[in-house]
């Protein structure tokens, strides 16, 4: 766009103070002729801008001139571009927002600007695994996000119509550890929503979206299809995206925390504990022997039980009753599965 051009051409004026209309040119991936006719432009427009014939000429902001498009502090420039720097690589428009924002910078910040940039690479794909892709239809939904475009969704949700989530809104789906559930269980539905927002967590997707019951809460992965509609919304003038996710999330963590069991183990092993509950594991006391006493949560006693099995005597279970018989009941299976055979195979 012109627009996006004059402003370029402003800002490679006040970082190098002089430039011909050929630098400008090169610069912007446009021809001679039309450089010009962007110099002229600005000029046209009131902005002091002059040529300058002659040898080492070109066009300046007339007595050093400055527009300071960005209004950052020091730190504030440093802060963005730590953050933005590591996706440049991989997204054109970011590498192209952020050259253009380096040149509006003044002076003295562009040095530590630049160098915070490179300062970062974010590598997300674990050791071994191939490199993750982002879903196709995040691109197409973010642009119904920002165009504020209602969506036609193709979704696969779990029967039963889903369950409910905080705000009045439910959560489409299971959420957690990229769990899609049963794929027999599932109920393929169209819907037309308002796309408010989509939230990353854990390397799923989730879609925030207003429907005709509230709002709800869609796994990118479960879209089969998404169709942008030119039917224009207008999100809740209250909607602040970091918020409803915090919403969605507390509830999603409680729904997985309704049933808790106190266990003796070891201080030395609760930081394995721990990480195989996360959130869901907090110390409670300590007993007279060195043991620690901690409370552990999950949405079922068998899913305790299954996540305690492998511990054996380091862990014991002090209540309630139900983890405890399913803990029995697994060691039970596992003596009767993997009984020691006699020499002759029986």
């Amino acid at each position: 766009m012109r627009a996006d051009r004059l402003v370029a051409a402003l800002l490679l004026m006040q970082a190098r103070g002089r430039v011909t209309a050929a630098e400008l040119a090169e610069e912007l991936e446009v021809s001679v002729a039309t450089a010009r006719r962007d110099l002229e432009a600005l000029s046209t427009a009131g902005i002091p801008v002059y040529p300058q014939a002659g040898r080492g000429g070109g066009w300046s902001l007339l007595g050093g001139a400055r527009t300071d498009l960005s209004g950052l502090t020091a730190h504030e420039a440093q802060a963005l571009f730590l953050l933005a720097g590591p996706a440049a690589p991989a997204a054109p428009e970011v590498r192209s927002a952020l050259r253009k924002l380096l040149r509006a910078l003044p002076q003295t910040f562009r040095a530590d600007a630049e160098a915070a940039a490179g300062a970062v690479v974010v590598d997300p794909v674990r050791w071994g695994e191939p490199e993750k892709e982002r879903p196709a239809l995040v691109r197409v939904l973010q642009d119904a996000v920002v165009r504020r475009r209602k969506v036609r969704l193709a979704y696969e949700g779990r029967s039963g119509g889903g369950s409910r989530g905080g705000n009045g809104g439910t959560q489409e789906g299971r959420s957690g550890n990229g769990s899609s559930g049963a794929a027999g269980s599932r109920e393929r539905t169209e819907r037309l929503v308002e796309p408010w927002g989509l939230v990353a967590k854990d390397e799923v997707w989730y879609l925030l979206a207003g429907t005709e019951r509230g709002r709800r809460t869609f796994r990118v992965d479960r879209i089969g299809g998404a169709v942008v509609t030119e039917l224009e919304f207008e999100r809740p003038d209250d909607f602040a995206l970091a918020r409803e996710w915090e919403e969605v999330v507390a509830e999603m963590e409680r729904r997985r925390s309704t049933v808790s069991a106190t266990v003796l183990i070891s201080a030395r092993f609760l930081p394995v504990l721990s990480h195989h509950f996360g959130r869901h594991c907090e110390v409670v006391g300590e007993e007279a022997d060195g043991r620690v006493r901690v409370r552990v949560a999950a949405p079922m006693p068998l899913t305790i039980a299954e996540q305690l099995a492998g511990w054996g005597a380091r862990v014991e279970v002090v209540e309630p009753e139900t983890v405890r018989a399913e803990l029995a009941r697994i060691g039970a299976e596992l003596v009767e599965r993997n009984r020691p055979r006699d020499d002759s195979g029986g």
